[in-house]
């Protein structure tokens, strides 16, 4: 991925949410808004797009943490199996 587009990526993921928990915690507080049932249509619909934006940035920060556990565990095999 060119270098701009990288930057562009790490400069929206930033704009959503400067941490997964932070993005957590704001989903959990949103869906219980939406929830409640209190919400008048307009906020509902911003809720649910700005709580879908928020899903993403988790699934990804997930997805990627799984693969450094994933690429960590298997240098440590590696290490571990060359002994």
């Amino acid at each position: 991925m060119p270098k701009s587009s990288q930057t562009t990526k790490n400069a929206s993921a930033e704009a959503v949410a400067p941490s997964y928990e932070q993005a957590l915690a704001e989903l959990e507080r949103l869906v219980m808004g939406m929830e409640a049932g209190q919400l008048p249509l307009d906020q509902l619909l911003e809720s649910y797009r700005r709580g879908a934006e928020l899903l993403g940035f988790c699934r990804a920060r997930l997805q990627a943490v799984e693969q450094q556990v994933k690429v960590l565990e298997g240098e440590g095999l590696k290490q571990w199996g060359d002994s």
